[in-house]
């Protein structure tokens, strides 16, 4: 159960033994979609200059492109940036089932659809309230871990920038990061191992967040024992 606190070639080369040396290896080739699959909505993903870029799109629910795999233990590092009005976030040990299902959670009954993904979530928030680096368990049990009192890590965010994401999770302890400064730090158990997820928000019916975009590039992974 769970427990809650809150010359191309050298270049080539150069690059491949960095990756070897530091156990990390990309989850994107900076190409394509390859290694990917959609999920849940139906918002739109594309690759375009080194970035996977989503998109809103009206009248669906919460979209995830999710990595093919599942991951239990890992570092993953990975670069965002987001339209000022969005919110969006990085799933990690995420996961979906392929029929309608009724689980018990904290004693309560809780139905998922079936494709609905759901899991860990590191929040990309660019409102005020800047919670971006906050852990929330997306489709079960809402915040795990907000930045309410951390204002180090409030402060952290960068508006209209790149900003870097690390996820730790080794065990039930998850740890995140954004642009170098500490965010959240829990210890949670419900859920070992799943998929690597990138979720564009659902709008519903407001025009006015028609077609806002969401990058992200240079997403990597180290898996740990």
């Amino acid at each position: 159960m769970k427990l809650h606190f809150c010359a191309l070639s050298t270049l080539l080369f150069t690059a491949t033994a960095a990756t070897a040396e530091d156990g990390f290896v990309p989850l994107f080739d900076g190409k394509t979609l390859s290694g990917w699959e959609q999920h849940s909505g139906a918002a739109e993903y594309r690759v375009e200059d080194g970035a996977i870029i989503g998109k809103t799109v009206a009248n669906t629910g919460n979209s995830f492109l999710c990595t093919d795999r599942k991951y239990g233990n890992f570092i993953l590092e990975l670069e965002f940036k987001v339209d000022p009005t969005m919110n969006s976030g990085i799933q990690f040990r995420s996961n979906y089932y392929t029929e309608d299902t009724e689980l018990e959670i904290d004693g309560k009954k809780k139905k998922f659809p079936a494709d609905r993904v759901h899991g860990y979530q590191f929040e990309i928030d660019p409102s005020d309230r800047a919670w971006t680096g906050g852990v929330y368990d997306e489709a079960r049990r809402g915040w795990l871990c907000n930045l309410a009192d951390k204002p180090e890590a409030q402060k952290a965010f960068k508006q209209g920038e790149w900003n870097q994401v690390r996820i730790e999770c080794r065990g039930d302890h998850i740890q995140t990061w954004i642009n170098g400064v500490p965010a959240a730090d829990l210890k949670d158990g419900m859920t070992a191992e799943g998929v690597i997820a990138l979720q564009v928000h659902g709008i519903g019916k407001k025009t006015e967040a028609l077609g806002k975009e969401v990058m992200w590039r240079n997403i990597r992974i180290k898996e740990l024992k």
